[in-house]
């Protein structure tokens, strides 16, 4: 399938500067988000193709050559295997429209090791982390502070990170320190210089003679490390935290990788989550039913009263304002739903049974009819 028009895939025209570009760009990623679109692998790609059309078209140079040769001119830009994500130089973009602190999906989508970083500082820093936090809807609906205990790769203390045993790190003589090697190819255009790894030093711009017998030459070593994690009030199942440099450090002094910590809903018997809403179901008796009642209802914050009209139907749902949860990063709080379930008792006493004879007498007397609602409802329940 033919690649499409940059230009038509940010929907502006060829004459359009840098800040209409990033406007339209802005107005894609906001609407192609993976947290709008879950499971959505058409989403997906097109989010994907617009961030490759934007790293194009906001680079001048490599506008130029799109604009001179089309796709063969910029093919070079993302090697071998086409636009990957590892490619994106526009993090800060990304930032800009979507904040730093939060994020479910996205933050699977994009990870934390690219964006704005030479290809050295990428190869240096040190890996991500995962750990899984679960809670329970009043540590939710109030927020939570977790102390973890984690696994993290650290600075070694024999080297001080530098992973040479008697110190002596010198700069890389092909790459000059850069990580990067320039080499020449010739294309259907002539002579194309482009950017490679440095095959002395891998792209670390260093070399070592005398590695350290602690860590290896690597710099780092294992260690224990305490965390505090603060979370938000209205946190969500799937949901991220991202903990910027808190996770492995890179290689011989390499930056941090991040923390990802993945929220987890504990089962709850009482209440069931909607989004900010909770649900629950509350029994009451025939008699509270059709004379009407006031009961005590269980929130996140302890009973409160809600009054039963008479005449009330089992089935019917309630609304008690403000008692759901709250939304993350806002004043906004969620509703709790009551729906009244009317319990027909299993036994009876003596008094009981009698009283129920003598409605009994009297509910004969009345004609009950169903009706085309009643005819809909038994065929659903039966089909």
């Amino acid at each position: 399938m033919a690649k499409r028009d940059y230009y038509e895939v940010l929907g502006v025209e060829r004459t359009a500067d840098t800040d209409t570009i990033k406007k339209a760009y802005r107005k894609l990623a906001m609407k192609l988000h993976p947290d709008k679109n879950p499971d959505d692998k058409a989403a997906e790609e097109a989010f994907k193709e617009a961030s490759e059309a934007y790293e194009i078209l906001s680079d001048k140079d490599k506008r130029q050559l799109y604009d001179q040769y089309g796709h063969a001119g910029v093919e070079n830009s993302f090697g071998g295997g086409g636009f990957n994500w590892g490619n994106f130089t526009h993090q800060e973009d990304l930032s800009d429209i979507f904040g730093d602190g939060f994020s479910s999906i996205f933050e699977q989508f994009f990870g934390g090791g690219f964006g704005g970083r030479s290809s050295q500082e990428r190869r240096n820093r040190g890996e991500d982390l995962q750990i899984e936090i679960s809670l329970s809807l009043n540590e939710i609906a109030s927020g939570a502070e977790k102390t973890i205990k984690i696994n993290v790769k650290d600075q070694c203390d024999t080297c001080h990170g530098t992973g040479s045993a008697d110190g002596n790190v010198t700069t890389c003589p092909q790459c000059k320190g850069t990580g990067q090697v320039y080499q020449m190819r010739r294309s259907l255009f002539g002579q194309v210089q482009t950017i490679a790894e440095c095959p002395s030093c891998r792209g670390e711009g260093k070399t070592i003679k005398n590695k350290c017998s602690k860590c290896g030459g690597d710099g780092r070593v294992r260690k224990v490390k305490e965390i505090t994690v603060k979370i938000p009030a209205g946190v969500q199942e799937g949901q991220y935290i991202r903990l910027r440099g808190q996770g492995n450090m890179g290689l011989r002094g390499g930056s941090k990788g991040d923390i990802l910590v993945l929220i987890h809903e504990r089962d709850e018997d009482l209440f069931e989550r909607d989004g900010t809403n909770l649900i629950i179901e509350y029994p009451i008796s025939f008699s509270q039913a059709a004379l009407g009642a006031e009961v005590m209802v269980p929130t996140l914050t302890g009973n409160v009263k809600m009054k039963v009209p008479a005449g009330t139907q089992s089935g019917k749902v309630f609304r008690v304002k403000g008692q759901g949860l709250p939304q993350v990063n806002s004043s906004y709080r969620g509703d709790l739903y009551v729906k009244v379930m009317v319990i027909t008792p299993t036994s009876l006493n003596r008094d009981e049974t009698e009283l129920l004879k003598k409605l009994g007498e009297h509910d004969s007397a009345k004609k009950y009819t169903p009706g085309k609602k009643f005819f809909a409802k038994l065929k659903d329940f039966i089909y």
